[in-house]
């Protein structure tokens, strides 16, 4: 039996780490070909200018338009190839750093990621989630190779809204779940192997970060600070987080975001949030012990993650969408048939019902 851990050559965390971009971009070549969108864009492109100020090497910064579509992939890796770059970089949120990747795939070319954000997980993976244009999931695009080096610049990340940070915890806190349903199941992950014991102790550090940290990072967050706190919680989100879903497997949270983004109310909510409220419905699904329900419901509520379809934008519960939705969530080939029982688009619906119930029961005790 085949285990297999993967993650990024090099991630580089710390305040004022992308200022330094040039010096890392130079270590593949002497022509970046950076891609950001308009508003990251205002926010750091002087920093990229004064990195590369005085320096022999070059980048172009081409815009990137918001949507991780097959579409904007193709337009991009055109201009990529016009360029002749000698390497790519996603500076931005998740679906800036997953159109990186697939750039850099489509055009053999290394990768180098810098979030703007602790929103996701996605990247220190050897992974694309592309969506449609309309904004619903597409499909997962499987890479050969993660990004070369992931950059993290603590300081803009605390510069932006900390409602990112918490949407990162929500993607985040299904890392351990799904890591040990899938491990309890004997699956392979997206690895390529079945789930090593790092994977999971990883995956488990994650979820235990973000109860110890997680509210206290949201408050410095929240006054744009970076305190220990918020260092171990973009850690968590994005590395540990990273090696605990490509290495550690991901099950039914991820599966049930993706069934829910049929719903259009879901659309304004961030990829995390949705993800944290497919964390519950998991642990409806697999009967989890209610202590351990409770200790997840509590760690939301404390930072502001959904724990129902009303805190998704869903304020009125309609059956045929939602059995739509577990049925999406059931696709052929989707990441919930990792779980350790036998999943129908039936039980999908039931959980999905109950977690709501559920949310709301102890969102009426919190209050």
């Amino acid at each position: 039996m085949t285990k297999t851990i993967i993650s990024p050559s090099k991630y580089i965390q710390g305040p004022g780490e992308l200022s330094n971009l040039s010096s890392y971009t130079t270590q593949f070549g002497h022509h970046a070909f950076i891609i950001a969108d308009k508003f990251v864009t205002s926010l750091v492109g002087k920093t990229i200018a004064g990195s590369y100020a005085g320096r022999e090497d070059r980048y172009t910064l081409e815009t990137f338009n918001g949507e991780c579509s097959k579409k904007e992939i193709q337009r991009l890796s055109a201009a990529c190839k016009s360029q002749n770059a000698d390497v790519i970089v996603g500076i931005g949120g998740g679906k800036t750093c997953d159109t990186a990747k697939a750039i850099g795939h489509y055009n053999h070319k290394p990768v180098i990621v810098a979030p703007t954000v602790a929103s996701t997980d996605a990247p220190t993976s050897a992974l694309s989630v592309i969506y449609k244009e309309n904004g619903e999931f597409d499909e997962y695009l499987m890479l050969p190779l993660n990004p070369s080096f992931v950059i993290m610049d603590t300081k803009v990340v605390a510069a932006a809204p900390a409602r990112l940070l918490v949407a990162g915890m929500g993607d985040a806190l299904a890392t351990y779940f799904e890591a040990r349903a899938t491990k309890r199941a004997n699956k392979t992950t997206m690895a390529g192997g079945y789930v090593t014991e790092a994977a999971i102790v990883l995956a488990k550090l994650c979820y235990q970060t973000q109860i110890a940290e997680g509210l206290k990072a949201k408050l410095a967050a929240e006054k744009h600070l970076v305190t220990e706190a918020v260092e171990k919680i973009i850690e968590a989100n994005t590395y540990l987080s990273g090696i605990g879903f490509e290495s550690g497997g991901l099950a039914a949270a991820h599966a049930i975001h993706n069934g829910l983004t049929i719903l259009e109310e879901t659309h304004q909510k961030y990829h995390g949030e949705k993800v944290a409220f497919g964390t519950l419905v998991q642990l409806i699904l697999e009967d989890a012990p209610k202590e351990e329900i409770e200790e997840v419901i509590a760690f939301c509520l404390s930072v502001g993650l959904p724990v129902t379809l009303a805190d998704l934008g869903v304020s009125e519960i309609n059956e045929e969408k939602l059995r739509k939705a577990a049925e999406l969530s059931c696709a052929d080939g989707e990441t919930i048939f990792n779980m350790p029982i036998k999943v129908t688009p039936e039980l999908v619906y039931a959980a999905i019902v109950t977690a709501d119930s559920v949310g709301h029961y102890y969102q009426s005790r919190y209050r």
